[in-house]
């Protein structure tokens, strides 16, 4: 993801999360931590026909990696976009050394709980009120990866991702 994704990132994310929708300042910030060598944040966006349709980033800190964020477009879900994002995204946790991958999941997103599961991550907990304003829950999940392959080791493989990064 570069700086001019940020407008059509941000189309996508309120149509998708209308009620806590990320701000430009916040997709801003976490870009601004993606660069350099001290970079701790990996952020990507998937593309078809030239127009965005999917995103996704991550977060390192110490051998621990946080999910931020996935989103497909509503007219590309189901077509195994997200798996492939959170493939990159675990990708990037092994690149960052970390071994443990963390994410916050809607309670009712079903949908993304089962990938999550897919993947081998495990609820660990929930955050209530987590997703503001709606008074949401969150299920935290869990991906602890102690093999020397790391998490994308056992990951489906990807497949025609488009992707800038």
């Amino acid at each position: 993801m570069r700086w001019w994704d940020i407008d059509p990132v941000l189309e996508l994310e309120k149509d998708l999360f209308p009620e806590d929708a990320w701000s430009r300042g916040m997709f801003w910030s976490e870009l601004a931590h993606s660069r350099g060598s001290e970079a701790t944040r990996r952020y990507l966006v998937a593309e078809t026909g030239g127009r965005i349709v999917g995103y996704a980033g991550l977060v390192a800190s110490g051998e621990q990696a946080d999910v931020q964020t996935i989103a497909v477009a509503r007219d590309e879900q189901g077509t195994g976009l997200g798996r492939r994002l959170l493939d990159e995204l675990l990708r990037a946790a092994t690149a960052f050394e970390c071994h443990e991958v963390l994410l916050e999941c809607r309670v009712d997103n079903v949908r993304a709980q089962k990938l999550y599961e897919r993947f081998g991550f495990e609820p660990i907990g929930v955050r209530r009120g987590y997703y503001q304003p709606g008074n949401v829950d969150a299920l935290v999940m869990r991906l602890t990866t102690a093999s020397a392959g790391g998490p994308a080791a056992d990951a489906p493989p990807v497949q025609g991702t488009e992707s800038n990064d």
